[in-house]
Formats: C-alpha cells, sequence, structure tokens
C-alpha cells in the first residue's frame, strides 16, 4: 500500500499577498484560484511535485462556527500560531536569501539544530510558520 500527502491546508488574510508569497518568492505555481462569495481559494505547489499541494483558504469560513469561534480563529491566526507547515529545499541558503529579498517575516535564520537538521523559519503574509529544512 502506498500513502501520499495530497492537500494541506493554511489560511491566508489576503489572497494577493498570499500569492506574492507562493508563487512569487517561494516559486511554487498555482495549481487552482477559485472565487466564490467575495472569498478566494488558491491552490499552489512545487512544479516538481504535482501530486502534493497547499491549499490557501480563506479562515473561519465554516458556517458550524459561532462569532466568537471565528474571533479566536482569527487571533490565532494574527499571533502566527494558527498554521504551520515544514518545507525541504535542495539548498537551504540561497533559498533562504531569495525569501529575504523578497521581503519575507523572517523568524529564524539557517542553523544547525541539535536534532540533526539544518532549517530556517519564515512567516508567511498571514502569520502561518514555515520551517525550512536542508534536505539530505
Amino acid at each position: 500500500m502506498k500513502i501520499s500527502i495530497h492537500y494541506a491546508f493554511l489560511p491566508h488574510t489576503d489572497a494577493d499577498a498570499a500569492l506574492a508569497f507562493y508563487r512569487d518568492a517561494l516559486g511554487f505555481e498555482v495549481r487552482n484560484d477559485v472565487g466564490y462569495d467575495g472569498m478566494r481559494w488558491l491552490t499552489v505547489g512545487p512544479e516538481n511535485q504535482p501530486e502534493t499541494s497547499i491549499v490557501l483558504h480563506p479562515p473561519a469560513t465554516d458556517p458550524g462556527l459561532t462569532d466568537d469561534e471565528r474571533r479566536t480563529v482569527l487571533e490565532l491566526i494574527a499571533k502566527g500560531s494558527y498554521g504551520a507547515l515544514t518545507l525541504a529545499s535542495d539548498d537551504l541558503d540561497a533559498l533562504f536569501e531569495r525569501l529575504v529579498e523578497s521581503g519575507a517575516d523572517v523568524v529564524q535564520e539557517p542553523m544547525d539544530q541539535p536534532y540533526g537538521v539544518r532549517d530556517c523559519a519564515f512567516r508567511d503574509p498571514a502569520g502561518n510558520l514555515l520551517r525550512i529544512n536542508q534536505a539530505g
């Protein structure tokens, strides 16, 4: 049996800013851009991995959420403690520099972690934490 990750979901609070980060800075291809009722869902992913995508979605759109729950979700996103994703790059330092040049929000510069990984970290425009590992 083979199992793989097909979609991962992260909230966005500004579709254009999300596109600028994921498409323009990270270099992901846009696979889908769907608008509905003033909202946008963006599907992006690395060109060399068509089977793996990230869906950037408007936050707190579930009709079952109360106003208080919706406010809490938006507060967690604003604090940067709601969504997270770990990526890997075969050239961590070059990707780090490209993201810095794009104006991305640096959380941690590339460093060797005590648990054996070299990585860095950024926040996307919505505040989601993205860690990027140096691929083996």
